[in-house]
């Protein structure tokens, strides 16, 4: 079978020109009803001369880091003052398209030497990492871009808004599709109510698992490179020694660095759920899996969120689900063609009078066709994600994905992380559903779970010396 074509960028198409204004996303994120996310900001002033350029130093300047690196400064009003990496070998490529830019290994010392040449400070490196590299820099004064899912822990992010609201300063996280014209697309169509009220969402994607699932210790040990700093690496994580399964991608399937499959897609996925039907947190929590210790995520897993009902859902209450690791719902709830399949990664919203499915970078598409032939979809536009966060810091606007925004998405998401941890302490080694995983319910403000208290220990962690986030 095949996936349906999908509307994207060639059907709903950016005017010629130049890269919109940040003015001009204002203006059309209040037109497509979504004003309600953005509002101005105190801008952060140093005495500087307000026509100069951003100065920008970043955290992290290879893979995922690069393209930050590359987009941001591809504004034409910034520039790099430092480049921050544990390993030197992953200069490279930034240094080629930004050359004679300074290095660093420890992101201390170089926001301590930088001092105020530092105008906004970039944050690309494993999760673990976020909150401390970003809450020091907020509290220096620097506005912050910061890759998803923001943070490690749901204290963590909760703490990352806070202090973002205490300095105004300009904050953004990576999730960049929050500006691209599919995701927009699909939130324009999903508040103009073609399907009334929604019953139900399905979210997924088709990564998951790992070859170390069912591992128990670990890595075996190994000498690092000469070229990486692994103390640094570690940073505020729990010391153990390096083996080469952790840098520099694999740290995602490990408890101590990174979320898993949610955690690495899940602000993403979960994005255009949250902003199209104005999401608030969630009201209870539980997940199911293929088992789990204490090293890694599982191979697969289901989590269902309970949320407070809102002038899109159907009902007092929305069920949502996230499927990772190859599962999905069933494509019969989406009302598709027999001939057409789920596309591998993607959101599933289900109506009282039908379905939008919308793919992973994508544009929506609504079902049963014979229903909604013809049928007229909205009208968008896309935006560099990067570049709206430099126009924010040189404007003193704050965006709509900054982390007033972005913190109480990724408490979202890491709350299913949680949600994994309590199912059951022990790997299952008959695989297969847990089905007495419990059910979490949240208090979100007072984060707590009153109904498991010893969940709460998964909500925060500790930290090495040095490399706090008080």
């Amino acid at each position: 079978m095949n996936a349906d074509p999908t509307p994207t960028p060639a059907s709903t198409p950016t005017p010629a020109g130049p890269t919109p204004t940040r003015r001009r996303f204002l203006q059309q994120l209040g037109a497509a009803g979504a004003a309600g996310l953005v509002v101005g900001a105190p801008a952060l002033v140093r005495g500087r001369d307000l026509n100069s350029r951003l100065q920008v130093a970043a955290v992290g300047v290879d893979g995922m880091g690069l393209s930050d690196v590359r987009n941001i400064g591809g504004h034409e009003r910034t520039a790099f003052v430092g480049f921050c990496e544990v390993d030197q070998r992953r200069f490279a490529n930034a240094d080629e398209a930004f050359p004679d830019v300074p290095h660093f290994a420890d992101y201390r010392e170089m926001l301590r030497e930088l001092g105020d040449k530092v105008d906004a400070v970039s944050v690309s490196t494993p999760d673990h990492m976020h909150a401390p590299v970003s809450l020091l820099a907020m509290r220096l004064g620097k506005h912050v871009y910061c890759q998803k899912p923001l943070a490690h822990t749901v204290e963590e992010a909760r703490i990352m808004r806070e202090v973002a609201a205490e300095t105004g300063v300009i904050t953004q996280m990576g999730n960049q599709i929050h500006s691209a014209i599919e995701y927009r697309l699909a939130t324009s169509l999903l508040r103009q109510r073609p399907i009334g009220a929604i019953r139900e969402v399905h979210s997924w994607v088709g990564v998951g698992g790992n070859q170390y699932t069912r591992r128990l210790d670990p890595l075996p040990e190994a000498s690092p490179p000469g070229e990486l700093d692994w103390d640094l690496w570690i940073g505020a994580a729990p010391m153990r020694a390096y083996a080469p399964g952790y840098h520099p991608f694999s740290w995602r399937d490990w408890q101590d660095f990174g979320g898993g499959a949610l955690g690495d897609f899940g602000c993403h996925l979960l994005d255009p759920v949250h902003t199209a039907l104005g999401l608030g947190a969630p009201l209870s929590v539980k997940a199911v899996h293929s088992g789990i210790n204490d090293q890694v995520w599982p191979a697969w897993q289901e989590v269902e969120f309970m949320f407070k009902g809102t002038e899109f859902t159907g009902a007092d209450e929305l069920k949502l689900v996230w499927h990772d690791g190859g599962r999905q719902p069933a494509r019969q709830l989406a009302k598709m063609p027999d001939n057409l399949d789920l596309p591998r990664s993607g959101s599933l919203f289900v109506g009282e009078e039908g379905t939008v499915v919308l793919p992973h970078v994508g544009g929506p598409r609504l079902y049963p066709q014979e229903k909604f032939r013809g049928h007229e979809y909205p009208r968008e536009q896309g935006f560099n994600h990067w570049h709206v966060w430099v126009d924010a810091c040189l404007a003193g606007e704050r965006t709509s994905d900054g982390f007033h925004y972005a913190g109480p998405l990724a408490e979202t998401v890491l709350l299913g992380t949680v949600a994994a941890r309590a199912s059951y302490a022990d790997l299952d080694r008959r695989g297969g559903y847990d089905i007495n995983a419990p059910t979490l319910e949240w208090d979100a403000e007072q984060m707590r779970i009153p109904n498991l208290p010893e969940a709460e220990r998964w909500l925060r962690k500790d930290y090495r010396e040095g490399f706090g986030i008080s």
